[in-house]
């Protein structure tokens, strides 16, 4: 049988560094190199599978084959299947995070508190980033479309 309390627990310190790197350090060398690489991704995505599998029985794949809400609360109510939900979760919290944090560094807009939210509330985070995404591409074109000054007057120069 897998130690289903200690991967939950791995996976959740896992992916403590990235989130660390990503909101206190966002322009360290060393997070971009880290955060550059799908290998957290990979190596998450592993410990999903091997969970998803152990979880699978006859009643998981029907419930899987059709859901119902009442299904899903019941299925996740055991401890391996909710521990390969949370798994689901924090590899794509992770994931979105990572998106949030390249577009960050591409247009130099401030993530801190998108990835902060991500980090508790994946789909929170990632609303976050797109308002304030949009809100500074805005201040950026109106800020463009803003006509120059008045030139100088010969009393100014």
């Amino acid at each position: 049988m897998l130690p289903v309390d200690s991967i939950f627990s791995g996976a959740n310190l896992f992916v403590l560094p990235f989130w660390t790197l990503m909101i206190f350090f966002p322009r360290w060398d060393w997070t971009k190199r880290i955060m550059g690489s799908f290998i957290p991704f990979a190596l998450l995505s592993l410990v999903y599978l091997v969970l998803f599998v152990a979880s699978l029985t006859p009643e998981t794949a029907q419930m899987l084959a059709n859901p119902t809400l009442k299904d899903v609360a019941a299925v996740f109510a055991k401890p391996p299947v909710a521990a390969t939900g949370w798994v689901h979760f924090l590899v794509m919290d992770l994931f979105v995070g990572r998106w949030i944090y390249w577009e960050g560094q591409r247009t130099d807009t401030w993530t801190v508190h998108s990835l902060a939210l991500c980090l508790f509330a994946g789909p929170m985070g990632l609303f976050s980033h797109i308002l304030t995404a949009a809100i500074a591409a805005r201040r950026e074109a109106n800020a463009a479309s803003d006509p120059p000054g008045p030139p100088p007057t010969a009393s100014e120069g």
